[in-house]
């Protein structure tokens, strides 16, 4: 086999695990963006690498991408940057082929912002191992910490997870049951109404990116209070589902002027995302949601 079809037969593998490989970047960095410049990375990198003794291409792949991912959060911890994860953004018939990958596991926004909280050895020891079933060996590899320190960073960081994302109701009737019945009440102004429908501990979190304040609300009575302020970002929208879960896409002038996502527990609203930022909402393709 020439050298031309050796790469050529090496990149068709590389696409067979680019879905896996995105996905993996995606839980990791929280930027779509970010994650396809790890994936290409990946790739760069495996055009140069010697792969014949490689037995596991993919597990190969997924500790490359990993410790791509590792640098980017190292990064980024140095510039204080935290924003909100970009979200997987589809239509109301469902999620597109290309984004189940993405957005398997209940991966929602919720379970991405705490992913984002955590340190970034910790990130790379839970996503790798409980999401992807690398063995901890291997993961400790790319620290440079024990097998056993590293099962300790993904214990610490499965509680986190567990204690501030756990899962959301999976009957998709009745995560759109709680959704119109919050979208309404807040139309209305019915405070009584926004109770019955929010979790006691119900968060809202808005990201407006470098030029619009973030705001953080905490509560059943703190939110159904401010709904009014939250109300227009959701009127008038589109419907949406954000990493698989309920959503509107708010729109004024035909432009996007929010993502709202809702995570939905026991049939009631406990966490509300709002993107408002910006720059973020311009590269969002509205005719393709439609």
């Amino acid at each position: 086999m020439s050298e031309q079809d050796s790469l050529a037969s090496l990149a068709e593998r590389f696409e067979e695990q680019r879905p896996q490989l995105r996905a993996v970047a995606y839980r990791m960095v929280g930027s779509l963006g970010e994650a396809e410049d790890a994936v290409q990375e990946a790739w760069l990198r495996l055009s140069r690498a010697d792969v014949s003794e490689v037995r596991n291409l993919g597990g190969w792949l997924t500790t490359v991408v990993g410790r791509i991912c590792l640098d980017m959060l190292r990064s980024r911890t140095a510039r204080r940057e935290e924003p909100m994860p970009d979200p997987v953004l589809s239509g109301p018939g469902g999620v597109e082929p290309e984004q189940r990958a993405l957005v398997a596991d209940e991966v929602g926004i919720a379970l991405m912002v705490v992913l984002s909280t955590l340190a970034p050895a910790e990130r790379l020891a839970f996503v790798l191992h409980d999401l992807f079933a690398v063995p901890f060996d291997e993961i400790a590899e790319l620290l440079g910490r024990s097998p056993a320190a590293t099962r300790q960073l993904a214990s610490r960081a499965r509680r986190r997870v567990e204690g501030a994302a756990p899962a959301p109701d999976t009957d998709a009737a009745r995560r759109a049951e709680a959704v119109d019945a919050f979208l309404a009440a807040a139309r209305n102004g019915d405070f009584e109404a926004l109770l019955t429908v929010l979790d006691p501990e119900v968060v809202v979190r808005a990201d407006g990116g470098a030029l619009r304040p973030s705001v953080l609300r905490r509560g059943a009575t703190n939110v159904a209070s401010g709904a009014a302020t939250f109300a227009p970002l959701m009127d008038a929208g589109l419907r949406v589902l954000v990493n698989g879960q309920p959503g509107v896409l708010g729109l004024s002038g035909g432009e996007v002027v929010s993502v709202v996502a809702f995570t939905v527990r026991g049939g009631r609203i406990a966490a509300i995302h709002i993107l408002t930022d910006p720059e973020r909402l311009r590269t969002i393709d509205i005719d393709a949601l439609q």
